[in-house]
Order: C-alpha cells, then sequence, then structure tokens
C-alpha cells in the first residue's frame, strides 16, 4: 500500500493587531478591498473579520495590548483594478491611509508604500491598465 502524498498548507487568515478597535481597521480594510465586515461584527468587539467570497484568505482584526515597534515584516502587495495605480493610491489615502514611501520608477514602474489606519503597511503597484491590459 502506498503512503499517501503530504499536500501543502493553504494560508487560511491573515492577522492584523489592532491596539485601537479591530472594527475600525477591519471597516478600512473592506472599502479598501470592497468586501464587507462579517454581518456579526460591530464597533467594539474584539475581533472584525473579512472573508474572501473567491475562498482565499480571510482576513481577521484582532485587539492587541501592544503597539506597532517596527517596520511590518509581511505586508500585503495590491494591485488596482479600473484605475490606475495613482488613482488607487489617491481613493486609498481618502479612505484614511497614508503615504509612507514613494518607490515609483522613472520608468513607471515600481510601487507606493501606504500604512493603513493602525499602522500595517501594504504597497500598491501597477494594475493592468497601466501594464496594456484592461
Amino acid at each position: 500500500m502506498t503512503e499517501p502524498q503530504p499536500s501543502y498548507p493553504t494560508i487560511r487568515t491573515i492577522t492584523f493587531d489592532c491596539t485601537g478597535d479591530p472594527y475600525d481597521v477591519g471597516l478600512f480594510w473592506s472599502q479598501l478591498l470592497g468586501r464587507p465586515l462579517h454581518e456579526d461584527d460591530k464597533p467594539g468587539d474584539p475581533e472584525a473579520v473579512i472573508e474572501d467570497p473567491s475562498g482565499g484568505p480571510t482576513l481577521l482584526f484582532v485587539q492587541v495590548p501592544e503597539g506597532k515597534t517596527v517596520k511590518n515584516r509581511v505586508h500585503l502587495d495590491l494591485t488596482p483594478h479600473g484605475r490606475t495605480r495613482d488613482q488607487e493610491v489617491e481613493r486609498v489615502l481618502s479612505l484614511g491611509a497614508r503615504r509612507v514611501a514613494d518607490h515609483i520608477r522613472p520608468d513607471g514602474g515600481g510601487f507606493v508604500v501606504l500604512a493603513d489606519t493602525e499602522g500595517n503597511e501594504f504597497c500598491v503597484e501597477r494594475g493592468p491598465l497601466e501594464m496594456g491590459g484592461a
């Protein structure tokens, strides 16, 4: 009898630590990604959840006592759809993000580093509109 081959793990959840209200940070990401917070989530809860309807990782926002002290070691890279990178950056800034660094190269490549309302960093890269796609 053949031994079953091990399978590789999948990413089930990406967790964000929050010193403030996880609902508020979740609401920022909900607006950013166009996905609703879980129907049971409300302000003041110790955690908030955004599920991916396509089966991708869940985003979990959890209240913790300690604040962020150093640069994130892991972050998300976002690709805009239906907008240019600059348009997406402006939209995200209007949601309450702050610009951390601009790494756009003269040839148009590169990315912009932003931080959410808790200081969690993420990048916005060029999308299909700037890459010759739709």
